[in-house]
């Protein structure tokens, strides 16, 4: 039988990407973004690869959302676990000026949706003995760079809630997936943020793209796809773009 996944931010970026990449590997889907119409289109692009794929929009960190995906990845068969690949940056104030909406958003739509698939989805993974959980973690996690740090402070809240997920079920393979630094859409709010700390993002992110040091959707979601068969060797830790 074949292996169905739940993967969330699936209408653009590496999302998108993702979709596409594991379709071609042979995997249904369950795929979920906050915006319907891109997503549907990419339902449609995913399906026409011949694979079986249904699609749920709207933030995953609402637990109607996160439900609704793991029942329906319930009903095509073969649920094997999620790719947790959403994630919302809000660029350009300093931590303490960003409005509290934004910085919930934030939380939300990083940490608290990683909380909410695992909450819904290992109740029905642990009893198989076997499955799998990605969390698609950054770099910001380790640092401070001004501008980005509700960011900063969800991505490494998320990817500590892995680390502890592969620490209390060891049956379901979990992981903190890297993809590097890669050309999105976070990548362009970043270069065109407004607020207290644009100069400094504004020299950071244009550099990455001045220099040539973005990775495209493709390369990283590709990447992550011809890691999956190896998930147990990164249970409990971080893999990247480079462990392909």
């Amino acid at each position: 039988m074949r292996k169905t996944l739940i993967l969330t931010g699936a209408s653009r970026g590496i999302g998108k990407a993702l979709a596409l990449e594991l379709a071609k590997a042979g995997y249904h889907l369950v795929l979920n973004a906050r915006s319907e119409k891109p997503l549907l289109e990419v339902l449609e692009a995913v399906r026409a690869l011949g694979v079986r794929a249904e699609a749920v929009a709207g933030s995953a960190g609402k637990a109607e959302v996160a439900e609704a995906l793991v029942k329906k990845a319930e009903a095509l068969g073969g649920f094997y676990g999620y790719i947790h690949n959403a994630g919302v940056l809000h660029p350009g104030p300093l931590v303490y000026e960003i409005a509290e909406p934004l910085f919930l958003e934030v939380l939300e739509a990083n940490l608290l949706a990683g909380y909410q698939l695992a909450r819904f989805a290992y109740p029905l993974l642990r009893p198989q003995g076997e499955g799998l959980a990605v969390y698609v973690g950054s770099g910001a996690a380790e640092s401070n760079l001004p501008g980005i740090g509700a960011y900063a402070v969800a991505k490494a809240a998320e990817e500590h809630l892995a680390k502890q997920l592969a620490a209390e079920v060891p049956e379901v393979s979990c992981f903190v997936y890297r993809p590097g630094v890669v050309e999105t859409e976070m990548q362009r709010q970043a270069r065109e943020a407004q607020g207290s700390a644009a100069p400094v993002l504004h020299r950071v992110f244009r550099g990455y793209k001045e220099e040539g040091y973005l990775l495209t959707p493709e390369q990283a979601a590709q990447a992550l796809v011809r890691l999956l068969p190896r998930a147990r060797q990164f249970h409990g830790k971080t893999a990247s773009w480079r462990d392909a």
